[in-house]
Parts: structure tokens; C-alpha cells; sequence
């Protein structure tokens, strides 16, 4: 599986697991078709995997990633926005087209 940790999100997963995990906990991560970025995502640090996760290392981060997650993130960079309206996980997906105006062009 290919997936991209931006640093910004790095630094927010990192913050999370410092807080809320113990040694060898990770940062679960599920996500499910929606939203205008194409993927809705809920999380939680868990102290191991749940029955059917896959654990991935990405830049020393734990990732506890369930089955549809793993189908939905290949190739996919995990951002992490934070700004006046809003704060959280942003997905960019090439695979996905940007939401918005209905004229593709070449």
C-alpha cells in the first residue's frame, strides 16, 4: 500500500499519540466514501490494532488501517488543515476529481 503523511499531519497523529497513547499504541484511521474531498475519515489512538486491521509504518507513526480504509488510501497523501472554518484531515487523492465546476479540461 502506498500513502503519503504530510508533515503537517505527521505533526497533528504525532501530538495525538503523545497525549492519548501509551508505548506502541497507534493512530486508527477509518475512512468511508463521502464528503466533497471524495472520503469522510473518523480516528482514534488505540493501544493495538483491532481484529481485521493492517498496521502500516509511516515515518515511525503506527497506522491501524481496516480493510476499506486501506482500498480507499492507496495513493492517496493525508494532509492535516488547520484554518478559521475548519480543522482536520484532508485527503488528496489523484484518482479523484476535484469537486465544484462540471467542465473537464485537457
Amino acid at each position: 500500500m502506498n500513502v503519503t503523511v504530510t508533515p503537517s499531519a505527521e505533526k497533528f497523529i504525532k501530538r495525538l499519540l503523545r497525549f492519548d497513547g501509551g508505548p506502541g499504541s497507534g493512530f486508527r484511521l477509518a475512512v468511508t466514501p463521502g464528503g466533497c474531498s471524495g472520503l469522510a475519515a473518523q480516528f482514534s489512538v488505540e493501544a493495538a490494532p483491532l481484529k481485521g486491521d493492517a498496521v502500516f509504518e509511516v515515518n515511525g507513526i503506527k497506522l491501524f488501517l481496516p480493510a476499506e480504509s486501506r482500498l480507499l488510501l492507496d495513493g492517496v497523501t493525508i494532509d492535516f488543515a488547520e484554518t478559521a472554518t475548519q480543522s482536520g484531515f484532508v485527503f488528496h487523492d489523484p484518482k479523484q476529481k476535484a469537486c465544484g465546476s462540471g467542465q473537464h479540461t485537457h
